[in-house]
């Protein structure tokens, strides 16, 4: 346990106040000077999302669909960063990390997104500090206002990571005409970038171009992952508990629940 339960805060873990909540900074601030990072070849840093714990939410078994293709959990780290702070994936289901509710990309706050920025960056800039000999490789998948903050750490740090999609990739796909231009990490292009970063950091033969079709599960039915993609966005057929999604390719727009929209 981070933060036993009689040391909370009162203070509601909702809105954006969260990125600032004493038990968040009291948690992320934990992880980056008491929490002990495994030693792997690879780290992946991945956006958190909007369903809790991170790692049964349709977006990061999208991800895990992708990661776990070629490799086992021992080679591998993921981390997931972003209105969490930096939170190693394996705890995703302590508090504070399972218990806010604060979306940054439905945020149209200058003042908070500032914030967010310069506390983020350095952060990430820390923890990147901190784990030079844990990684020999780093990946960040992100777009939006996450990818701002990790380019900025990259920049303070001075740690090579590989940051996902590629910008020649987002050019393609950008069209000013959308709330979030980029689209959403949905988008097959984008997972192929992914999935191509993975295999060159492993080793891997990166040939086959495909993108195997995405299937997400859901504890309580997947509503409404938004996808913004430009050209072709991705319809959701929702069934309700444990049922498989059907995620299929069509020009019907819908939502993600990864955090940044998107992210």
């Amino acid at each position: 346990m981070i933060i036993p339960e009689h040391e909370r805060s009162a203070e509601p873990l909702i809105g954006e106040n969260v990125i600032k909540h004493p038990d968040m900074v009291r948690a992320v601030e934990w992880v980056l000077t008491e929490y002990e990072p495994p030693k792997r070849e690879i780290c992946i840093f991945v956006p958190c999302s909007k369903a809790k714990p991170y790692h049964e939410s349709p977006s990061h078994k999208m991800f895990d669909s992708i990661i776990f293709r070629y490799l086992t959990f021992d080679r591998v780290h993921v981390v997931v960063f972003g209105t969490c702070g930096v939170t190693p994936r394996e705890l995703d289901v302590e508090y504070p990390f399972m218990d806010y509710q604060f979306m940054l990309g439905r945020c149209d706050i200058p003042k908070v997104k500032r914030e967010f920025h310069k506390l983020e960056s350095q952060r990430l800039a820390r923890y990147l500090e901190l784990t030079k000999q844990h990684y020999r490789h780093r990946i960040a998948y992100c777009l939006g206002d996450f990818r701002l903050a990790m380019e900025k750490a990259v920049e303070l740090s001075q740690v090579k990571v590989d940051i996902v999609p590629k910008s020649g990739t987002m050019e393609k796909l950008h069209n000013p005409d959308l709330k979030f231009s980029f689209g959403s990490l949905y988008h097959q292009e984008y997972q192929r970038d992914l999935d191509e970063a993975i295999c060159q950091a492993a080793g891997l033969d990166t040939s086959n171009d495909t993108v195997t079709d995405i299937q997400a599960t859901s504890d309580d039915a997947v509503a409404d992952i938004q996808t913004t993609s430009d050209d072709v966005v991705t319809d959701i057929q929702t069934t309700s508990d444990d049922v498989i999604t059907d995620i299929r390719r069509t020009n019907v727009q819908v939502t993600d629940d990864s955090d940044w929209y998107i992210i």
